[in-house]
């Protein structure tokens, strides 16, 4: 099983002029290099605490606040020591990490098993609703072994605990600060990643330094980093060009981004791959769409290409399955099942069925979370469905809190958007939580076999095997159509001349690194 050990990502701040003060010296900007770089969002966050944060926003910062054992590298695919020195499985249940020696939080307190034992059990004991901790599902207990040492033990064998381990939900907090039944005041923080907060005004402010005490692999190149929240994208995009801030990162719409790329006035955009999908759920316990076949006539009309051109300007590309293709596994499933969109073989599925037409079809999506061009998407799929003459659709959306009690909890929704950014990277995790029982969305799907090969893959790191059961997987979500899969987004940034490795931080992760971002000095 999967071992991981400091050797492999090594030291290389002093290689690429990163800051390595440390002793708690105050940071000082490398030569050339502006002292703070502003970067614009409109992301909102819900909480600094790790116990409560299971959305991007939120995420976006603990990624540099908090330490975690493992953390994978910018443009890497695997999970790489951070606060551990190694990790390893010494049996398929039994995970043990050695800690870095002179760990510390940014108050200047020690580091120990004994913090990330606390963390790991706090978070499973808070259990926050609007928390990660169903992440630690297959974790059973955990032990500090001695002060260097964590033993965790799992309840099955889980191949990607590893990369569960680089996620926000086993972010190291201090077990001398932190409650353990309560969540911790945003403004009252302590990581030990490589920045450290300094200010912060909920969802209008977040002022960042380097922290001194960080002693990992990824310590940063600016000292001061701000992340500057707006409530519209419109506004973000007057910053960008007025040169308010340095980077516009989420979420600047199409057009906007077809604007500032023609636009020049000092701004250019920048992308990378992303892994971001869309696609839609269906209720498979509801009328109409309990029968398979209106699924896959919906599935037979749908023009992915016309949706990623039309409503998203070249910023998405089609998606064929549920896993993105940057993943080892993906396979366009869809795309080998249904071929182009055919209204005519469409048709004929519904007539071979014996489903009288127009089916009559009621979609739900939500702007308040996906955004404003979520409604576009929908118009376009109500185009190409009524343009089939096969479906009469009808469209409602409603703001996001509702929109999961309705869709999750109450079951009322049969035909509805959704969204998914990684928790890691791994095809498994655009797997298991769809196509497992019901997926987190409980839509009343499930199938013995696809549970089976989950287990199969999870039990191995083997990556042949894995990826044969991931195929197997995709081709059986075509056949059945339990989700359609819609487009995957690349990440997509607006940047100020003179910014430098936003590009870097663009990868399958998902994780904006403030570490690789610098801006040259006027």
């Amino acid at each position: 099983m999967l071992a991981v050990g400091a050797a492999a990502c090594g030291d290389s701040s002093d290689d690429d002029g990163g800051n390595t003060t440390s002793g708690g010296s105050t940071p000082e900007a490398s030569a050339g290099v502006a002292d703070t770089v502003i970067l614009g969002s409109t992301d909102k966050v819900v909480a600094l605490d790790p116990v409560g944060a299971y959305d991007l926003g939120s995420q976006q910062l603990i990624g540099n606040i908090y330490q975690n054992l493992l953390s994978v590298p910018a443009g890497g695919n695997k999970p790489e020591p951070d606060a551990a020195e190694s990790c390893e499985f010494t049996d398929p249940k039994t995970y043990v990490c050695k800690l870095k020696p002179d760990l510390k939080f940014s108050s200047g307190d020690p580091l120990t098993s004994e913090d990330v034992k606390f963390s790991l059990d706090r978070m499973v004991k808070i259990a926050d609703p609007t928390g990660p901790f169903t992440l630690l599902g297959s974790l059973d207990s955990v032990e500090a072994t001695d002060p260097m040492t964590v033993t965790m033990k799992l309840k099955k064998a889980d191949a990607t605990f590893p990369f569960i381990l680089t996620h926000n939900v086993a972010a190291i907090v201090p077990n001398e600060v932190y409650s353990a039944d309560a969540k911790q005041p945003d403004d009252k923080i302590v990581g030990s990643g490589p920045y450290k907060l300094d200010k912060y005004t909920p969802n209008q402010q977040a002022v960042f330094s380097i922290n001194p005490e960080y002693n990992g692999p990824n310590k940063g190149k600016t000292p001061n980093f701000i992340v500057q929240y707006f409530e519209q994208a419109s506004a973000l995009k007057l910053a960008i060009e007025q040169g308010e801030v340095d980077i516009a990162y989420r979420s600047l719409s199409p057009t906007d981004l077809e604007a500032l790329r023609n636009g020049g006035n000092g701004v250019k955009v920048v992308d990378g791959a992303g892994t971001e999908i869309r696609y839609i759920t269906f209720n498979v316990k509801k009328k109409p769409v309990d029968d398979v076949a209106v699924r896959k006539a919906i599935a037979q009309v749908i023009d992915r290409e016309a949706i990623t051109t039309n409503v998203y300007k070249g910023t998405a590309t089609p998606l064929y399955s549920t896993v993105p293709s940057a993943f080892p596994g993906a396979k366009p499933a869809f795309q080998e099942a249904f071929g182009d969109p055919d209204p005519a073989k469409a048709k004929a599925i519904l007539e071979e069925a014996g489903v009288s037409t127009p089916v009559t079809l009621d979609g739900w999506y939500t702007p308040t979370h996906y955004g404003p061009v979520e409604a576009d998407l929908w118009n376009e799929l109500k185009r190409q469905l009524e343009g089939s003459g096969l479906f009469k659709v009808s469209l409602d959306s409603t703001e996001w809190d509702q929109y999961k009690s309705e869709a999750f909890e109450k079951g009322t929704y049969y035909f509805y958007g959704l969204g998914w950014f990684p928790d890691f990277p791994d095809a498994d995790n655009y797997l298991s939580p769809f196509m497992r029982d019901g997926g987190f969305f409980q839509n009343g799907y499930s199938n013995k076999e696809v549970n089976d090969l989950l287990d199969e893959e999870l039990a191995t790191d083997d990556a042949a095997k894995r990826e044969e059961a991931f195929g197997k997987i995709q081709d059986i979500e075509a056949k059945d159509v339990p989700l359609i899969p819609l487009w995957e987004g690349k990440q997509v940034a607006a940047v100020r001349e003179g910014v430098e490795g936003v590009e870097t931080t663009f990868d399958p992760a998902f994780q904006f690194r403030f570490w690789v971002v610098s801006k040259k000095a006027d």
